[in-house]
């Protein structure tokens, strides 16, 4: 057992104990280490301003990604390094990417500017060279209310690994990796008493630990990728007072695809979902291109999501059609979930006391089926849905064989239009059928008339998507 959290930060260790271990990222090092080039603007993970690089153990290296460091918090980094916009400086010579915005203009009021410079270092750290998409796409995560950003794609496209040290070359990865390794087998435990508030964060290293620390406490706030409990924490809607962290514990990691599933670690981030889903299931993968942001990716992670709860979820659609199946773990057991029946009512999932979702398998849809999912929202990269909806049906001949219909953003729960399923059944495939189907789905949901759209809003959505669908897929049927 040890009493601190262990982490590099521009090279240098870091060992932090006590309430720092409770400070975000970005505080941390502007108040605690006066590196002050990180800025914070949205607290909650929208303009990129924070961004950093954290590098994760891989093997005998590091591997670099870049995260908003608003969202991040110091009890979530044990075994990392982290870069800032400091640390980018190598040899007395600014990172080409620096140099490319210099020379090209990419900077005007200047404070979004090392958030952006640390992002496309990420992207180089990826690939030796950018495109225009490449930029556009890994950028989606910075904002800049000044330059338009047309200066800042063309210093990107002057970017390249020509001239550039990888972080590995500039940080040499043997050193850190052995401090990591000596320390990485125990627990951590940090109490902090302050103005009469007692705070506890247990971090494992294994899964029975994890599932023994929850037996305990059972109300205890379950960390993996935090990117949603970050804006709550730091908005003040919430002040966990135990954390159970779960980023050491192996067993909760990885993707693989076994016999047409896809087995996923609840702790998998949803770029490496992204990654492996590319060829296998292009509807998801398009989905998860518009998930919030590359530095959101990089550390949300699938459990995360689903145990969220929220029926505005942009995964959640696809899940409840596909038919997903939720592995959840206590020292009583296992269990096994189908999604569907894992969302009881708003917010209230069906998670015993003491239990923990550690794996999801979902069957990928088959080469005969016909998949589409949907997200209608205010902008389309880094926001959040309006509507959501997943279809996915077999043909056979003309006529629908299956049918699943997921709709979310409609009431308290992602839905299964179960009544709509079963009118598209046995019904040819053509445009009359899916605007009745329309009819038939509207009188299932019970939206809410918000900020992103209204109740009669929510309603079109649905009646028009079936249709939607048709247009673009009745080349199947043509095809058969």
């Amino acid at each position: 057992m040890r009493d601190h959290v262990l982490l590099f930060i521009n090279g240098c260790k870091q060992r932090v104990s006590g309430s720092d271990v409770f400070l975000s990222l970005a505080d941390f090092l502007r108040y605690r280490l006066g590196l002050v080039g990180t800025k914070v603007v949205c607290s909650e993970g929208d303009c990129g301003a924070c961004t950093v690089l954290v590098g994760r153990p891989r093997s005998d290296v590091l591997e670099y990604q870049s995260v908003d460091s608003c969202i991040q918090f110091l009890f979530q980094l044990d075994g990392r390094h982290v870069v800032t916009v400091e640390g980018l400086l190598s040899g007395g010579r600014l990172h080409p990417v620096q140099e490319a915005l210099i020379r090209c203009h990419g900077s005007q009021c200047g404070f979004c500017t090392p958030g952006i410079v640390m992002a496309m270092a990420g992207m180089l750290e990826q690939t030796d060279r950018m495109d225009e998409l490449d930029l556009r796409y890994g950028l989606t995560g910075n904002l800049c209310r000044c330059t338009g950003y047309s200066p800042i794609i063309e210093a990107g496209l002057k970017c390249s690994a020509d001239a550039l040290r990888r972080m590995n070359e500039q940080y040499p990865p043997a050193p850190i990796l052995a401090d990591f390794a000596a320390s990485e087998s125990a627990a951590i435990t940090v109490a902090s008493e302050q103005s009469e508030r007692r705070r506890i964060f247990y971090s494992p290293d294994d899964l029975p630990s994890a599932l023994e620390f929850l037996a305990e406490h059972p109300r205890a706030t379950i960390v993996a990728g935090g990117t949603d409990l970050g804006v709550l924490i730091n908005k003040g809607v919430i002040a966990p007072d135990v954390i159970l962290d779960l980023n050491r514990v192996a067993e909760l990691e990885g993707v693989s695809v076994d016999g047409g599933v896809l087995v996923a670690g609840a702790r998998a981030s949803w770029t490496e979902i992204e990654r492996s889903v590319e060829l296998l299931a292009p509807p998801l993968h398009h989905i998860l291109t518009l998930f919030g942001a590359p530095q959101i990716r990089n550390v949300g992670t699938i459990g995360g999501n689903i145990a969220n709860a929220s029926p505005i979820a942009d995964s959640l659609p696809f899940l409840f059609v596909c038919e997903a199946e939720l592995e959840l773990r206590s020292l009583a057991g296992v269990r096994y979930v189908n999604i569907n029946d894992f969302y009881q009512s708003y917010k209230q999932i069906d998670l015993l006391p003491g239990e923990l979702l550690v794996r999801v398998r979902i069957p990928l849809p088959s080469d005969d089926s016909i998949l589409r999912l949907y997200k209608v929202s205010r902008r389309r990269d880094l926001d959040i849905a309006g509507f959501t909806a997943a279809i996915l049906v077999r043909l056979e001949g003309p006529k629908i064989k299956t049918a699943s219909v997921s709709l979310g953003a409609v009431g308290p729960t992602v839905i299964r239009a179960r009544r709509t399923e079963a009118f598209l059944v046995g019904r040819p495939f053509n445009e009359l059928t899916m605007r009745e189907a329309g009819e038939v789905a509207v009188g299932e949901i019970s939206p809410i008339s918000d900020v992103r759209g209204s109740q009669d809003f929510r309603r079109c959505l649905t009646q028009n998507v079936f249709t939607k669908f048709f247009h673009e897929t009745n080349s199947h049927a043509v095809d058969r």
